[in-house]
C-alpha cells in the first residue's frame, strides 16, 4: 500500500508542477545535426623539364632560320649550317586535378636572344606546342601531362651574329579551365 501511495503522490506532483504537466502548452525544440564537406584538390602547377636548345650552327653568308618542332626535329632554311651536337624542344611538366582541361598560351610577340658578351641579338618567333595552343586543348590524364614547345630562330650573317652563346627567356601560360 505504501508503494501505491508513493506512486500516486509522484503522479500528482508530476501533473501539478509547472513545466512538467501533461497538459502544459510550452514551446517545443527540435535539434538536428548537419554535415559539412570540403575537398582539397591538387594545386595546378607547371615547371620546365627541358630547356629549348637550337643547338650549334654557323650563320653562313646570308643567315636564315632554324625551325625546331615540338617533337625536337630541326630544319634549316637559308645559308645556316647545322653543327654537331644536340638540339631539343622545350618541355614543361603540367600537373593538377585528374582529367582537368587546360589551355596553352605561347608568347604572342618575338623573344630576343642576346649574345653573352656583346649586344648582338637573334629573334625567336613562330611558337608551336603539343598540345596545340588554344582553349581547353590540354588534358591532365591521371593528373599530369608533358607539354612540348618549339619555335623558329632567325639568324643573321656572321657579322650580325658573332660566334658565342645567345640566351633569353620566354613565358608560357597554362590556364586551367
Amino acid at each position: 500500500m505504501k508503494r501505491l501511495n508513493a506512486l500516486i503522490f509522484n503522479l500528482i506532483c508530476f501533473l501539478i508542477i509547472p513545466g512538467h504537466s501533461l497538459f502544459s502548452q510550452g514551446t517545443s525544440q527540435v535539434s538536428a545535426t548537419g554535415q559539412i564537406f570540403a575537398e582539397i584538390i591538387p594545386v595546378f602547377s607547371a615547371s620546365e623539364t627541358a630547356q629549348m636548345n637550337f643547338g650549334r650552327f654557323s650563320p653562313g653568308p646570308q643567315g636564315g632560320q632554324i625551325i625546331l618542332t615540338p617533337q625536337s626535329t630541326i630544319s634549316v632554311i637559308g645559308s645556316v649550317f647545322k653543327g654537331p651536337g644536340t638540339h631539343n624542344a622545350a618541355s614543361f611538366f603540367v600537373s593538377g586535378d585528374a582529367d582537368a582541361a587546360y589551355s596553352v598560351s605561347l608568347p604572342s610577340s618575338p623573344v630576343i636572344l642576346t649574345h653573352m658578351t656583346s649586344a648582338r641579338t637573334m629573334v625567336v618567333n613562330n611558337w608551336s606546342s603539343v598540345p596545340a595552343p588554344g582553349i581547353g586543348t590540354g588534358m591532365l590524364q591521371n593528373g599530369y601531362q608533358e607539354v612540348y614547345i618549339g619555335a623558329t630562330l632567325n639568324v643573321g650573317t656572321l657579322n650580325d651574329n658573332p660566334v658565342g652563346i645567345y640566351t633569353g627567356s620566354y613565358t608560357v601560360t597554362f590556364d586551367f579551365n
